[in-house]
């Protein structure tokens, strides 16, 4: 399994018990649907490795208590604090409406109410405190907020995102 072929589901950020079971800190907004799972990739230097899972449970919300199958002792669960975990993108549960997630809309074209198209998602940074889409028109780039506020519409069909940009956000970009 490739990396690319994947979503980031969390890191193992603790031991549990003397067993080895480990606690994951989940990024994810609905932990309770990784409740069952029978497998997880752990990124072990620059491979993902299939790990199989004997248990999984929720700890105190956002922690998921995992007793994997080839983990059984202290030791081995020490060699796993810091890893971290990834799922086959198709275990995505699907979203509607507005919502979507980062990867889905890489490629979508983006049409302001003002300014028609703006441009096509190159890519998401989500490296500071406001996510933005970074795209390109032509040889300009341009980075727009991703909030709700300025995302009108998705239309995942037309490979499409409608936003209302702040006045002169998009003029710093495309007037040059």
């Amino acid at each position: 399994m490739h990396k690319a072929d994947c979503f980031f589901l969390g890191k193992v950020v603790s031991k549990y018990s003397f067993k080895g079971e480990v606690l994951v800190k989940l990024d994810t907004d609905e932990p309770e649907i990784y409740e069952n799972m029978e497998s997880v990739f752990v990124q072990l230097g620059q491979n993902l490795v299939p790990f199989f899972i004997d248990r999984c449970r929720l700890h105190k919300s956002a922690l998921l208590r995992i007793d994997f199958e080839e983990v059984k002792d202290e030791a081995s669960a020490d060699r796993l604090i810091g890893k971290e975990l990834y799922l086959p993108l198709s275990m995505l549960p699907p979203l509607e409406g507005n919502k979507f997630y980062y990867h889905e809309v890489i490629g979508f074209t983006l049409m302001d109410k003002n300014h028609g198209d703006i441009g096509q998602i190159t890519a998401i940074n989500d490296s500071a405190s406001q996510v933005l889409f970074e795209a390109k028109k032509g040889e300009k780039e341009l980075l727009i907020p991703v909030n709700d506020e300025i995302i009108t519409k998705l239309d995942r069909a037309s490979k499409t995102i409608f936003v209302e940009t702040p006045e002169g956000l998009v003029d710093l970009y495309l007037d040059n």
